[in-house]
């Protein structure tokens, strides 16, 4: 096989429905898988292992173990055509990882499944949600992990209404919370109230799903406002309110000025996004922001639909 090229989808992590878990299943999460960005790499059998275009040097390791484990003598050469963003919200750890590990598997002809290659590469230990969306894309709900789970399980993916989009605002930002600093956050902190716990579920059961089936982006996106006010209350205590940002609440509220149906925070920031139908509705949005936040605000304002298809992989044979 001359090479494997993996083309993959950033997400947006929605949110947490239990992260205590006293039922049994700890965390709970929603996501959907989103066009831009996204991940594009391709992979060639070479003679040792050779990395281009990463940035934060995460390939060339997880190379080197994907090829250690597998007992493969040749390397690899990997270049990065297109990256996602990194600790501000889009998954990029997971969709990197999955990545590397499909294009290896595709080239040495692996009978491997993509749950091994999760496993083996230590991703979807609290959320499912980057995992799913790389195998299929679309909305997710997952289960979050129960004690006996080795990952989180898939309660519901279903494909995003096309005419719906994300107007997505990345605001400058220079630490985020991830590795060991995210870990030790997950252990501090508190258990919500359960009576917020059971609204959040009431709101996704009773709510957020049947708009999303009925493609009502309304009642969809008042449902996804709620849920992220809520959980944003539960992370306060660890970024120092509901948002990871001081501009954050500034920035939604211009955005449901503007016309979004729904607002909030991707994971622990600082992305975030407003959700709006029809691409002139979501252009107008991301021009009123540039306006009112120029010169005050340094931030990436963008407009994306959802990725229903999930990563896509193309082999070349080899003509010899």
């Amino acid at each position: 096989m001359a090479s494997v090229i993996v083309t993959a989808p950033a997400r947006l992590h929605l949110g947490f429905i239990d992260p205590e878990g006293s039922l049994g299943w700890r965390f709970g999460s929603l996501g959907v898988a989103i066009n831009e960005p996204r991940l594009v790499l391709e992979a060639r059998i070479a003679p040792a292992v050779h990395v281009e275009g990463d940035p934060h040097g995460r390939v060339e390791p997880l190379l080197r173990d994907l090829l250690r484990h597998f007992a493969l003598e040749q390397g690899v050469s990997v270049r990065c055509r297109e990256t996602v963003p990194v600790h501000v919200g889009f998954g990029s750890g997971t969709q990197l990882s999955l990545a590397v590990a499909t294009a290896v598997a595709r080239l040495f002809k692996l009978d491997v499944t993509l749950a091994e290659l999760t496993r083996l590469t230590g991703r979807g230990r609290r959320s499912g949600i980057g995992v799913s969306v790389f195998a299929h894309g679309g909305f997710v709900l997952d289960s979050g992990r129960g004690d006996a789970s080795p990952a989180p399980t898939v309660l519901f993916q279903h494909p995003f209404p096309d005419e719906w989009r994300f107007v997505v605002v990345v605001p400058e930002l220079k630490e985020t919370l991830h590795g060991a600093a995210e870990e030790d956050a997950f252990h501090r902190l508190a258990a919500p109230p359960e009576a917020e716990v059971g609204h959040v579920c009431r709101l996704i059961l009773m709510q957020l799903l049947p708009s999303l089936l009925e493609k009502d982006v309304q009642l969809f996106g008042q449902a996804l406002t709620a849920v992220q006010r809520t959980v944003g209350g539960w992370f306060a205590p660890i970024q120092g309110g509901a948002y990871a940002t001081e501009f954050a609440q500034e920035i939604l509220e211009l955005m449901t000025a503007e016309g979004a149906a729904g607002v909030g925070q991707s994971s622990w920031g600082p992305t975030l996004y407003g959700l709006v139908e029809g691409v002139d509705g979501a252009r107008q949005v991301k021009e009123e922001l540039r306006r009112k936040l120029k010169g005050r605000v340094k931030a990436i304002i963008f407009t994306t639909a959802a990725n229903n298809e999930g990563a896509n992989v193309e082999c070349a044979e080899g003509s010899g």
